[in-house]
Order: C-alpha cells, then sequence, then structure tokens
C-alpha cells in the first residue's frame, strides 16, 4: 500500500490583520523559511510584524518588536517594523533645496522633519501586488505617494520586495522611481531584541555589537549632524570590534549623553555598493542568537531604544522601555539634502532608486 505524503507546511501564508478607521483591510503574510524561521509581514506600514529564529538549541522566539493588532499600531505612532519614506532620519528645519527650489517639509520633531513627515509611509496601507513561493516565498508591496505629499516633489512609485534569500535570512529590497527630481531615502525600522521579546526582563544592553565603520557622525542635541564624519578611535562609537552595547553607555562622553544613548549615523566602510555587505553583527550571548545585517547603503543609524518610555505595550503584553530593543536601519547620511558632502539622496526621471539590505540570523 501506497505511503501516505505528509502535508507540507506552506511557505508563504496570507492571512487578514483587521480594518482601517475608513474600512479599508489590512492584511499580514507569513514568510517561512528553516528551522521554524519565519517573518510576518503586514500592509500597514509595509511594516515587519515578527520575526521568530531559534536559539542555539533550537528554541524559536520572536525578536522583533511590535503590536498585537492593527488598533495598536494605528494609535501610537512607534515606527514598529515599519517602511519609512520618503525620507528616513531627519532634515533639519524641514527644509531643502533642488535645482533651485525651496521645499518647506512639515516638522514633526521639533524643528526638524522626522521619517516622512507627520504621516509618512509608516501610516500608509500598502498594496500587495505580487507573492509567491518561487524562486523563493517573497511579497511585494507597493505605494504610489503623489506630487507634493508631504512636501515633496515629485510623484514617487515606490516597491518593497520581502523574501527568504537563505534558511534564516530575510531580504529587503526597495525600489522607487519618480516623475521629477526628488529625493528618497527609504528604509526598515525594526527594533531588534535577540532574547526574545516575549521573555521580557533582559534588554539590550548586553547583547553584543560590531559594525564595520571608521567613522560616525556627530550630532546636535536635536539630532542632525554637525559636520562631516568623525573617526570612532578612542570613542564609545568604536564598534569595529565586538562591545557590549551597555558597556561604554554611561561614559562621560557628550555624544552618548546629549542623545541619552547611541542614535547616531555609522558611516560604512566604502560607502554605497553595488551589492550588499557585512555592515553590522549583533550577538546575544545567553541564547546564542545572532543577527547579521548586509546592505548596499552608505550609512546605518544605531539606535539603542533611548526613547522607549513605557508608554506603548507591544506584543506578549510586554511594555516597551528604555534599551528594551535596538535598530539597525541602513540609509543614506541624515540631512543629506542640506549636505552636497554627504552622498546624495537624489533621484531624478529615468532612474530607480535601489536599496537591499539583507538580515541573515544564526545560533553560536
Amino acid at each position: 500500500m501506497a505511503r501516505m505524503k505528509k502535508p507540507q507546511t506552506p511557505k508563504v501564508v496570507r492571512e487578514g490583520f483587521g480594518h482601517l478607521p475608513d474600512g479599508a483591510a489590512s492584511e499580514m503574510v507569513k514568510l517561512r523559511g528553516d528551522n521554524g524561521f519565519e517573518a510576518r509581514i503586514i500592509t500597514y506600514g509595509a511594516a515587519l510584524q515578527a520575526i521568530f529564529t531559534p536559539d542555539r538549541a533550537g528554541h524559536l522566539a520572536d525578536v522583533v518588536l511590535g503590536r498585537d493588532d492593527l488598533e495598536g499600531y494605528v494609535a501610537v505612532r512607534r515606527f514598529l517594523g515599519a517602511t519609512i519614506g520618503r525620507y528616513a532620519n531627519r532634515i533639519a528645519n524641514g527644509a531643502f533645496e533642488l535645482d533651485g527650489h525651496r521645499f518647506q517639509l512639515p516638522t514633526n520633531d521639533g524643528r526638524n522633519a522626522l521619517h516622512g513627515g507627520l504621516v509618512g509611509f509608516d501610516r500608509k496601507n500598502w498594496t500587495i501586488t505580487a507573492l509567491g513561493e518561487k524562486p523563493a516565498p517573497f511579497v511585494t508591496l507597493s505605494y504610489d505617494s503623489p506630487d507634493g505629499e508631504e512636501g515633496y516633489p515629485g510623484r514617487l512609485q515606490t516597491s518593497i520586495t520581502y523574501s527568504i534569500s537563505g534558511a534564516m535570512e530575510l531580504s529587503a529590497a526597495f525600489s522607487a522611481e519618480t516623475d521629477k527630481p526628488t529625493i528618497v531615502n527609504l528604509t526598515n525600522h525594526s527594533f531588534f531584541n535577540l532574547a526574545g521579546v516575549e521573555a521580557g526582563g533582559r534588554g539590550i544592553l548586553d547583547h553584543h555589537l560590531t559594525i564595520a565603520a571608521d567613522t560616525y557622525l556627530p550630532v546636535s542635541a536635536a539630532g542632525i549632524p554637525l559636520g562631516g564624519p568623525s573617526r570612532v578611535d578612542g570613542a564609545p562609537f568604536d564598534f569595529r570590534i565586538p562591545h557590549r552595547v551597555g558597556v561604554r553607555l554611561r561614559d562621560a562622553f557628550e555624544q552618548v549623553q546629549i542623545r541619552q544613548g547611541y542614535d547616531h549615523n555609522f558611516c560604512l566602510r566604502g560607502g554605497g555598493t553595488g551589492d550588499p555587505r557585512l555592515a553590522a553583527r549583533v550577538e546575544d550571548p545567553r541564547s546564542g542568537r545572532v543577527l547579521e545585517v548586509l546592505t548596499n547603503q552608505p550609512g546605518v543609524q544605531f539606535y539603542s531604544g533611548n526613547f522607549l518610555d513605557g508608554t506603548v505595550t507591544g506584543k506578549y503584553g510586554r511594555v516597551h522601555r528604555q534599551y528594551d530593543a535596538l535598530c539597525l536601519e541602513p540609509q543614506v547620511y541624515p540631512n543629506t539634502p542640506n549636505r552636497p558632502d554627504y552622498p546624495s539622496a537624489r533621484l531624478d526621471p529615468g532612474q530607480t532608486y535601489r536599496h537591499t539590505s539583507r538580515y541573515r540570523f544564526s545560533a553560536s
């Protein structure tokens, strides 16, 4: 008698994720790799809602902050796992010039524009335009930003494809095209805790971090870069060899104190590249979980969760407190439109903006 084949677990699952106040439906797509690895993407904000990955003993845990339901994301804007655009990070005074024209953006971070303005891409319900299991589990989401939205020039047609690019690796490939000269800086804003979010009580101060950067950008108290890159030598910003995130957090060093921790762009060696290369590595020694971030972008913003203030309760009933999670946001530099000496964020008609980052997980 022929043996019955065990049904295979689907590698891509699409399901509902609530409704927005205007009645529009939000959806979730689950992408599955090996060893229980799974990434959950929601259309609201094209956000990573969860990533499950095993520790050295094979135990799975969710390692990114998020909310249990759509209502939580809509009620409080915290950028949890979201796609950030049109411009990630800060633009000084919310203003820039392009080809002799001055553009004024809404200011939503003191005097500065932050993460796309008042209603950035993280507050949009993206459209699923493709998904499937071949050549690897993937989903593509798109958003069409009209000319003038949040003060930015040009219609911007944007897409992001999340895919399982390795056994336990998630790739995020952004692309965008415009019909007028504009600026673009897209990124993912996931908050990682490799100890596992559900466990609670263990922040990221004991995580070991390495960043492939010899320089970083000192900033003002408002987070705007003060000038050109500074060497990391002899400073709490030297992560060229692994250091515990918290080991120098209390040092009497102004750049750490003014932002209550790390919230700085690190200038990656070699600048922007054609293909992703290793930008940062994080390890939780207790669980053995490791995250490697690879990107083709010239910089990565390291944020140590300084302003998680206990006012938001996330998944598993866990309150998000200071240093509970960290962000590694591949990007061009902050305030680039006002700094011709920085790598350009300009996009012209006929060009295609491309940003690819990979999040590679393992256990040691």
